[in-house]
């Protein structure tokens, strides 16, 4: 069945619950809800307000992971500051997965560069999962949306490390980067089994910069607002995303961004995904 990709032109806090319940997935028990703290500095990140609608009515707990390089995030103590003075901590109850060890190894029998995908031990401790993405561009990945969180965004600090080399630790920026790509679609299907038939994914295309939320410092948005999306597939919500991109040809700002996507080969994250079984590429959008 083709899957179906809600989108709303409207980008309000109300309209994230809207695209959320319209996926007609009533998520059980203890909800982890993965989104970006945002890295101390950055200007783009989505904050406590604009989720907060969804987030309690879900009754979930902000999960976030530590970083595996220098900042503001990449330890347990520097994380919970920016959990506070972003405001997460004031408004939610908050996890930080990885803040002790041993971290939960995950197995990945059919990846093609990993077969392993290490993640924060707490996530054992819920039963399904929401990610909230914030669309934009990335330094590495070209782009990041629903595919990065369940990836890079949900490996420990050993685990995001251990992406980036393409399984080797020690080999964290010099990777080959379509290896990486591959290895972040690898570690992404590991956690879908995980939380098979249990996970919704909600991706907003607001502040899109060619720079993560993890940038510290970050160029302000390129591109116009576009919209709200919601899916129970990451890979379509994924490639809607970059149609909608590839769409806005009026926008001043598109060539920028696109440089950044196709100069990384960011559809390759989504090419490796479907090809693992994790979503498909075609899909039906529905707006709402």
């Amino acid at each position: 069945m083709t899957p179906k990709v809600f989108f709303s032109r409207q980008i309000t806090p109300e309209k994230v619950l809207e695209l959320y319940r319209a996926l007609a997935l009533d998520l059980p028990g203890r909800i982890a809800v993965k989104l970006h703290s945002g890295e101390i500095g950055n200007q783009n990140f989505l904050g406590p307000s604009f989720w907060k609608p969804t987030i309690d009515a879900l009754e979930g707990t902000v999960v976030e992971c530590n970083t595996a390089y220098e900042g503001e995030r990449d330890t347990t103590e520097k994380h919970q500051k920016t959990m506070e003075a972003h405001g997460w901590s004031r408004h939610f109850k908050v996890d930080i997965l990885d803040a002790e060890g041993p971290d939960l190894e995950l197995p990945i029998p059919g990846g093609k560069v990993i077969h392993k995908n290490f993640v924060g031990r707490n996530l054992s401790s819920y039963d399904s999962l929401l990610v909230l993405s914030h669309f934009k561009g990335h330094p590495m990945g070209g782009f990041g949306g629903a595919l990065k969180q369940l990836s890079i965004g949900i490996a420990s600090s050993y685990g995001k490390a251990y992406i980036h080399g393409a399984g080797s630790t020690e080999n964290f920026w010099n990777a080959d980067h379509d290896s990486f790509l591959e290895s972040m679609a690898d570690a992404a299907s590991s956690v879908t089994a995980y939380f098979k038939g249990r996970a919704a994914y909600v991706n907003v295309m607001k502040n899109m910069s060619v720079d993560c939320d993890c940038c510290a410092v970050a160029e302000d948005p390129c591109m116009k607002d576009i919209g709200i999306l919601s899916s129970l597939d990451p890979v379509a919500i994924d490639q809607a995303c970059l149609d909608l991109v590839y769409a806005a040809k009026d926008d001043p700002g598109q060539a920028h961004l696109l440089e950044r996507i196709e100069s990384r080969n960011g559809v390759h994250t989504v090419e490796a995904a479907a090809a693992l079984g994790i979503g498909s590429r075609t899909y039906e959008l529905v707006e709402l």
